[in-house]
């Protein structure tokens, strides 16, 4: 699976090379398509792998006890940022395969994605305090932007720090840099 996941990381699916993967994971090609019938099949079961490894730490950690929506979007994030570290190859192979545009296995991650987007909407949002935000805020506009605008934070510090151990990432500058951009938007949607 290391082999693998490794293989589509670099290479993405259409080039990745399964000689390269029973090489480089010291098995037979047999072997390997004797769990897998084809490339497609164990690229697609280890995105469901992946997936579920991260799906599973964020659901374990997660406080949904918050109800501020500020709150809940900086817990994600930091979440996040934490799994990068723990599972940088897992991270980098389910981005890889996030954005994968060959025919032959996007239509059905547009699916799986599709799913995980409407699960993470649905435990981030369900059950918000809404009585903050102004009456003028069209809200369900406001927590799209918020959800950009925390995203976009995110990623752009997961890229600047994967290389780098969590142990080493001052976690609190981030929440800082994070928070600063929260209070701007907590100033225009909150009362």
């Amino acid at each position: 699976m290391n082999s693998a996941m490794k293989e589509f990381s670099q290479k993405g699916f259409k080039n990745a090379s399964t000689d390269v993967i029973v090489n480089n994971a010291s098995i037979s090609k047999g072997a390997l398509f004797y769990y897998f019938k084809n490339k497609k099949e164990l690229f697609l079961f280890l995105y469901d792998y992946a997936i579920n490894i991260i799906k599973n730490e964020i659901l374990m950690k997660f406080n949904d006890d918050e109800k501020d929506i500020f709150a809940r979007r900086l817990q994600a994030s930091m979440l996040k940022i934490e799994i990068l570290n723990k599972y940088p190859e897992i991270y980098q192979f389910t981005t890889v395969a996030y954005m994968e545009d060959s025919a032959e296995v996007k239509s059905e991650l547009e699916i799986r994605n599709r799913e995980i987007i409407a699960i993470g909407k649905g435990f981030l949002n369900e059950g918000i305090d809404t009585s903050k935000f102004k009456e003028d805020i069209d809200i369900n506009s406001a927590i799209d932007i918020i959800t950009w605008t925390i995203d976009g934070f995110t990623n752009k510090q997961m890229e600047k720090i994967k290389n780098i151990p969590f142990e080493k990432i001052n976690l609190n500058e981030l929440l800082e840099q994070m928070n600063t951009y929260l209070e701007m938007l907590k100033k225009s949607f909150y009362k």
